[in-house]
């Protein structure tokens, strides 16, 4: 495997550094282009209403020859511009490792995630990770979620992913011994309970705090149940989400008829 890594915690985060010391001991490690600073939340955005500019690192910060690079835009940025310029031989793609969780719903506007979707859409097979800590954590545990990352690559370096297809790994945030095992999961339910705090700023306007504390519903098979017992949950995600089973019902309700007579076109 030929590895692009990147993620949305910023280049210097301690969670790239630890992945990329272990894709790099394998001899995995192609390049690192990954934001110049905090992106999280950035979801799948891209940049377009400016230059994106990329700027090489110091070798030293990564393994010996590795081309390691900074972008001041979003993950997916790092990605396009990766695959398409910077190390167009790359043949695979790892997002992470996040500091904190991406699960359930979050998937959707995790920068981690899309990075690695980015990577599917560009026909790379590719693994995002995620160490579950939260910022009152006294100790984060990267290696096992670089350690848990390795051995779903090896997997998957051995049966390839099919097309539009990333896996989402999320990893408890333990030792490497206390790890029950592995879950192969679907995407859980995650709800934020008061997720706008409104704020007055000291001129006296509002202003809004997207926050909340989190909610899961605890349904078997899912990835937040999965981390919560201490397995490492690895779930499948497909770009194509369109619902075919609503699409044939809409279809055999003969709705393109009827919203084409609304407007008098038929």
């Amino acid at each position: 495997m030929k590895i692009l890594l990147s993620n949305d915690d910023g280049v210097i985060s301690q969670g790239i550094q630890i992945m990329s010391r272990i894709l790099a001991d394998k001899g995995w490690l192609s390049a690192v282009v990954a934001p110049d600073r905090e992106r999280s939340g950035m979801g799948h955005a891209i940049t377009v209403d400016r230059p994106v500019r990329v700027r090489p690192l110091d070798p030293g910060m990564f393994s010996p020859g590795v081309s390691a690079y900074s972008c001041d835009g979003t993950p997916t940025d790092c990605v396009t511009i990766g695959l398409s310029q910077l190390c167009p031989s790359s043949d695979f793609v790892v997002s992470g490792i996040n500091q904190g969780p991406n699960m359930g719903d979050d998937v959707t506007y995790s920068g981690t995630v899309c990075a690695a979707m980015e990577g599917a859409i560009m026909g790379r097979p590719s693994v995002a990770v995620s160490l579950c800590s939260m910022s009152n954590d006294s100790f984060r545990h990267n290696m096992t979620a670089a350690l848990s990352a390795t051995a779903v690559l090896e997997h998957v370096e051995r049966n390839p992913l099919p097309p539009d297809v990333l896996l989402n790994v999320n990893v408890p945030n333990e030792l490497i011994k206390k790890i029950k095992g592995f879950k192969l999961t679907k995407r859980g339910k995650r709800r934020y309970l008061d997720k706008i705090i409104c704020l007055k700023d000291p001129h006296g306007v509002d202003s809004y705090w997207i926050a909340g504390k989190i909610e899961d519903s605890p349904e078997d098979g899912t990835d937040v149940t999965a981390v919560r017992d201490g397995y490492v949950s690895v779930t499948p995600i497909k770009m194509d989400m369109t619902d075919y089973a609503l699409l044939d019902e809409m279809r055999s309700r003969a709705l393109e008829d009827l919203f084409a007579k609304s407007l008098n076109l038929a």
